[in-house]
């Protein structure tokens, strides 16, 4: 018998681009967590960034809070990119997806490529 690996979605509900990644991927064995109604701790946040190798690799510059707090033209530590996530759940690349020890960040098209490679490679092998 396979030991339990961690599966895990954090995600925003309202977020189309969410959506669509949610349906086409078979969400078995995942935890779901929407990080608007139910906000990430500075623990997940850290074992994130311990997966990903910094809070920059977690942060989105395409919030609208960035434009409006104008961070585009700030020298952003991170410390700075940890304290932002921490207080404004737009701040976090989304999806992002942790199967066991592997992280993935964010919507683009290699991104979920990989994951869903990884997901078949788990379905094969269960």
């Amino acid at each position: 018998m396979k030991p339990n690996l961690m599966k895990k979605i954090f995600y925003l509900k309202t977020c189309d681009t969410c959506k669509r990644i949610l349906k086409s991927i078979p969400l078995d064995g995942f935890t779901l967590q929407d990080i608007k109604s139910d906000p990430i701790t500075v623990k997940q946040l850290h074992e994130m960034k311990d997966l990903a190798g910094s809070y920059e690799s977690l942060f989105s510059r395409r919030a609208k809070k960035y434009k409006a707090m104008d961070l585009k033209n700030k020298i952003l530590t991170e410390d700075d990119y940890k304290q932002l996530i921490i207080e404004e759940y737009t701040f976090l690349k989304r999806p992002v997806i942790i199967i066991d020890n592997k992280i993935f960040i964010g919507n683009s098209k290699n991104n979920i490529e990989s994951l869903m490679k990884l997901i078949k490679t788990q379905t094969k092998n269960a």
